[in-house]
């Protein structure tokens, strides 16, 4: 999302103080890593709920088949935005409309749209002259132009708006397929979607506040949660168990929070402050702004550092920055900053699966 760019000036300043400080870099024992695929760059453009969610879904069907697919994100960027732009009208432009989103943008526009490989699109960035994905001035032309129709003084919105912004978004990001050709055998984004032999109902994302009950589902307060889908509510203790039994057992999770703070050198962050963390520290920071939704990564994996303290192996979609893309996230950093996790059923003990699959 947005503020990733503020980041990266803030993580070389602080590489700097504690290179001064002559601390060295933690050095890290690998407990339990599962496979993942390759490591992408979201460049300038806030979709980090995209490419980490969209490498979440690699990670499963690598888990479930062995086969390992590059999946198109400018395919799922290109539907999402036309998805936000309709709910925004819908909303006569009370609604966000922005780059940002979550694991459930990712997950809706697959069940709606298909999806289709990298090679069936063109490359990201490719359309405005750059090599990655660019939106500097894409998306701030976009929001103009979608905001202006939803503040329209006529009694009907103009008919040629769908239109207009889907060819606006195609020009910048690529038409998506209609059909394609892969590996000798002829796709729509549909039947590609059933090909994977991904289950996309049986995933459930988890959260933990206490201004909602526990053990029900609520939506989220967060600008880029605009499709208003529910996540279900533990304590923070069991969403941490939950987090370590899924790793674990050999699956990955979707991890979405915030990244503002503590990150202290490029790929590893950690808490400054030695306090526990607890749920109402947790609520604090998330009702007095502290704490927002700020960035989505993969998780993968557990380390040790040399002095016995967790941490959580992160694959993020800032290209090879931090450990080769692989950022280290302490435990009780994840445990302060999650927002959600989004995850396969299958990975929850059996108790947390059944106050799931029995809630309504």
């Amino acid at each position: 999302m947005r503020l990733k760019f503020i980041l990266f000036g803030l993580l070389s300043a602080a590489s700097l103080t504690m290179a001064a400080q002559g601390q060295g870099l933690p050095k890290f024992t690998t407990v339990k890593a599962n496979p993942i695929t390759s490591v992408k760059d979201q460049h300038r453009s806030g979709t980090c709920w995209c490419y980490a969610t969209l490498g979440f879904i690699e990670s499963e069907i690598l888990r479930q088949s062995g086969k390992t697919y590059d999946l198109c994100e400018m395919f799922v960027v290109n539907h999402d935005y036309m998805d936000c732009a309709t709910h925004h009208m819908r909303m006569h432009g009370l609604s966000d409309f922005t780059e940002g989103g979550s694991a459930d943008d990712v997950f809706d526009v697959i069940r709606q749209h298909g999806i289709c490989p990298e090679e069936a699109m063109p490359a990201p960035g490719s359309l405005c002259g750059d090599t990655l994905a660019n939106f500097t001035q894409f998306h701030p032309e976009l929001t103009k132009m979608v905001k202006a129709y939803a503040s329209t003084k006529e009694p009907h919105p103009d008919p040629l708006w769908k239109t207009t912004v889907q060819s606006f978004i195609d020009q910048h990001v690529g038409e998506s397929p209609k059909e394609f050709v892969y590996e000798g055998k002829t796709y729509t984004p549909q039947t590609f979607a059933q090909s994977l032999g991904i289950d996309w109902d049986n995933y459930v994302s988890l959260t933990s506040f206490t201004h909602h009950p526990f053990y029900q589902d609520f939506v989220i307060e967060a600008p880029y949660k605009w499709r208003l889908k529910p996540s279900y509510n533990i304590p923070v203790d069991q969403l941490m168990e939950a987090l370590d039994h899924a790793l674990l057992n050999g699956f990955c999770v979707d991890w979405g929070g915030d990244v503002s703070g503590d990150f202290y050198y490029e790929g590893i962050a950690m808490r400054s402050d030695s306090a526990e963390v607890t749920q109402e520290m947790r609520q604090q920071q998330f009702d007095d702004w502290t704490f927002t939704y700020d960035h989505v990564m993969l998780i993968y994996g557990i380390a040790h550092d040399e002095h016995g303290k967790k941490y959580y192996m992160v694959k993020n979609s800032w290209g090879n920055r931090g450990h080769k893309g692989t950022w280290y996230m302490s435990a009780d950093y994840i445990k302060l900053n999650t927002t959600y996790i989004y995850l396969c059923k299958d990975a929850l003990t059996e108790n947390l699966k059944s106050r799931i699959n029995n809630r309504m």
